[in-house]
């Protein structure tokens, strides 16, 4: 599947609804991104960009067991997240080109509302996937990408962005950074010592 630049340009601004378990069903880990790209927008699949390296990193990783053909757009076989409680969000609903076409205030307004969602679905581990706008929406100037004070009952983690403009991470890199949620979520088990 491809789209011409004026194909996605008509996808500007659209909003990517959040991907999360039924209510009543576990959330063990929410995956939060900055805001959808408008590759994400026109297939309606978070992290959908052929260059972005999530759904690579997440079969690495063990996450998933399946490979996600992230260009595709989502189908039920993909939809094995939601049963094993991954949910994916955005601090920003709103598709554009690049994340750095966010406004700070966008990103202040995107953390309230994420932690809105945090305090509703109590997530056991919110992992929000760039420090940068991570220290935009939360006022956390000096954060850096690991693990973050506690939200609740949520254990919070910044990790490597897995945008292919992110050109110093790699699948592998990746991988290692996302188990680390994973395994304090319970979504994959912690290696013997």
């Amino acid at each position: 599947m491809g789209f011409t630049r004026a194909e996605l340009e008509s996808f500007r601004d659209v909003e990517v609804p959040d991907l999360l378990p039924a209510p009543g069903e576990p959330l063990r880990l929410l995956f939060v991104g900055i805001n959808p790209g408008l590759w994400t927008a026109a297939t309606q699949t978070h992290f959908a960009h052929p260059g972005n390296r999530f759904y690579p990193a997440l079969l690495r990783a063990g996450i998933l067991d399946v490979a996600v053909d992230q260009a595709a757009g989502m189908t039920e076989d993909d939809r094995d997240a939601l049963r094993r409680g991954i949910g994916i969000t955005n601090l920003v609903p709103r598709a554009t080109a690049r994340a750095d076409e966010l406004t700070a205030e966008e990103l202040r307004v995107g953390g309230e509302r994420l932690r809105s969602l945090v305090a509703e679905r109590s997530p056991r581990v919110v992992a929000v996937a760039g420090v940068t706008a991570y220290r935009t929406a939360f006022g956390e100037r000096r954060a850096q990408v690991g693990e973050q004070p506690r939200w609740g009952t949520s254990q919070v983690f910044v990790l490597p962005n897995p945008s292919g403009l992110n050109a110093h991470e790699t699948v592998e890199t990746l991988a290692t950074a996302y188990a680390v949620a994973a395994r304090a979520a319970g979504v994959i088990a912690t290696p013997a010592p």
